[in-house]
């Protein structure tokens, strides 16, 4: 893995595939470390014949922690009070064109998931021209009245950081199990090696909290969603409790031309039987490029 400077910040990344085809830029979700996209699927896709990258977002994994910021109020930003928030998905988007600059990438292919699938939305609103084509996964616009969490999902996601590395481990394979897909079932021991991978790499929880602080602060993206001209695919799974699927048809409802694939059983994950439908239809809107 290495690092570029990006934004002001040191973003950790690496790559699959030929550097010379078309750069597939991946943007993960909320506290989420780049590895949450696996090696397998990063790898699938290169073989459809891109130059694959995935980083760590701010304040998650290996890139930068803005720890010399403030922790956000989360319940004044709920209540409407924005200032506490120390950095919008605006920022975010600028990160990732930033690390397009440190890579000699002019203009790339984006696809994110859950909050990275709201980063790509802000990059096709702030920067179009670096991109070619976006898809947003298991995310949403913004608007408050659709894609809600179940409550339960929503108190699993905002519990207090665990203690002690055992504690950690668990509620991570917990909230695998409970926030995944309940048509692909993944073992226990696959999801506590993924739970020690992570922890082991990197734990940074007020991240998550400056994370979450971002995607109150950005507000609703439909009306800007409406201007986008770029080809756009958006995939959700019918089964997501933290993100439900009305804001992934939301989503293609507000970009001109979107397509929508909805995969029956996808929780809030990507699980491993429906990796090669998912590159499939990325694949498919790439080839939509030189249409719009």
């Amino acid at each position: 893995m290495a690092r570029a400077q990006a934004n002001g910040l040191e973003l950790e990344y690496d790559t699959f595939g030929d550097p010379a085809a078309p750069p597939l830029v991946l943007v993960m979700g909320l506290g989420a470390q780049m590895i949450t996209w696996e090696d397998g699927f990063c790898a699938l896709l290169a073989g459809h014949g891109f130059f694959v990258v995935r980083y760590d977002n701010r304040d998650v994994g290996l890139s930068t922690w803005l720890d010399h910021l403030p922790p956000p109020d989360l319940a004044a930003l709920a209540a409407g009070d924005l200032t506490s928030a120390p950095y919008t998905l605006s920022d975010m988007a600028d990160d990732a064109v930033g690390l397009f600059d440190a890579l000699g990438i002019a203009r790339a292919h984006v696809v994110g998931a859950s909050m990275g699938g709201m980063i790509v939305q802000q990059l096709a609103i702030d920067h179009p021209d670096r991109l070619l084509s976006i898809t947003s996964i298991m995310s949403t616009t913004g608007d408050r009245s659709v894609g809600q969490a179940e409550p339960w999902a929503l108190a699993l996601l905002t519990r207090p950081p665990a203690s002690t590395r055992e504690q950690a481990l668990a509620d991570s394979v917990e909230g695998y199990r409970k926030l995944g897909s309940p048509g692909y079932p993944d073992d226990e021991a696959f999801l506590l090696a993924k739970a020690a991978l992570h922890y082991d790499r990197a734990r940074h929880p007020v991240g998550t909290l400056r994370h979450a602080a971002a995607v109150v602060a950005s507000g609703d993206r439909t009306a800007l969603l409406r201007s986008v001209r770029l080809p756009a695919l958006v995939v959700h799974g019918d089964a997501d409790p933290l993100i439900n699927v009305s804001g992934g048809k939301a989503t293609a409802e507000a970009i001109p031309g979107a397509e929508l694939v909805v995969i029956p059983g996808m929780g809030h994950n990507l699980p491993r039987a429906v990796w090669a439908e998912i590159a499939d239809a990325i694949k498919g809107v790439t080839e939509r490029v030189n249409e719009t």
